[in-house]
């Protein structure tokens, strides 16, 4: 009860300052974020060619201030590259499932991303974030949307409902806030828990129908990570395709009103 306590004025504390979402503020300063890879780990700078940071978050039209949600960012990779984009008014909070957190990879973090002063690492169980409500002008989801649809009992992993999940993040994000998604492309018509299973893909069209159904606008997609000669046949882990797959990026939008 404390832990929980302690990471929730965390994030209330982050919240309070910064460029308010209908504020007019500057588009964040991803170029220079992306290029100062000396003050980025060399693993996650390696990553760089095949996600294309700063085009994807211009897409996404990421601003200075904004109070940004990383979902599965233990990594750091995004993190990395937003809190300084952002600047010191902006804040980043970092989710990551209670499941695929332990102290190693906290400290990891701690000595990577988290040394920015404006980032915050929170965790709560994958079926269930617990996100401050209204409180974030952009969500990112990285290649990771697709697992709500998984479950793996080994790995702690429950049947999930989507719409349940999706219920969450809407809640979180402010009126007229933004959630990118990336993902890995499945063939078209593939039935997710199915394609999730075998492939860790999932249809563009099965997320595209979730967000809708969860209350938020499609705005926009992008073929900047498409891949057309990628084998949709084969697992994401697969030697042939990894770092190399077929990948959609959408943009959805909460609604003001």
């Amino acid at each position: 009860m404390i832990m929980r306590m302690t990471w929730q004025l965390l994030v209330a504390a982050a919240i309070v300052t910064g460029t308010p979402v209908g504020a007019a503020a500057a588009p964040a300063r991803v170029e220079q974020a992306v290029a100062a890879t000396g003050q980025r780990s060399a693993d996650n700078v390696a990553l760089d060619a095949s996600r294309k940071p700063a085009e994807l978050l211009q897409f996404f039209g990421l601003r200075r201030g904004s109070k940004v949600a990383d979902m599965f960012g233990a990594n750091g990779y995004w993190a990395e590259i937003i809190a300084p984009a952002i600047g010191s008014r902006g804040r980043v909070t970092v989710w990551q499932p209670t499941q695929f957190l332990d102290n190693e990879r906290r400290a990891r973090f701690a000595s990577g991303a988290g040394r920015n002063g404006n980032v915050v690492l929170i965790s709560s169980p994958f079926e269930a974030p617990d996100l401050p409500p209204a409180a974030f002008d952009f969500m990112l989801i990285n290649l990771d949307y697709h697992d709500v649809y998984w479950e793996n009992a080994e790995r702690g992993i429950p049947r999930m409902d989507p719409q349940a999940w999706l219920a969450r993040l809407h809640s979180a994000i402010k009126p007229g806030g933004v959630i990118g998604v990336v993902d890995h492309v499945a063939t078209t018509g593939s039935e997710p828990r199915e394609s999730v299973e075998k492939l860790h893909r999932i249809d563009p069209a099965i997320v595209r129908a979730d967000f809708e159904r969860a209350g938020f606008v499609l705005e926009g997609t992008s073929d900047l990570l498409a891949n057309p000669a990628d084998d949709h046949s084969k697992t994401v882990f697969d030697k042939a395709v990894r770092g190399k797959t077929d990948r959609f990026v959408m943009k959805f939008r909460k609604p003001k009103a």
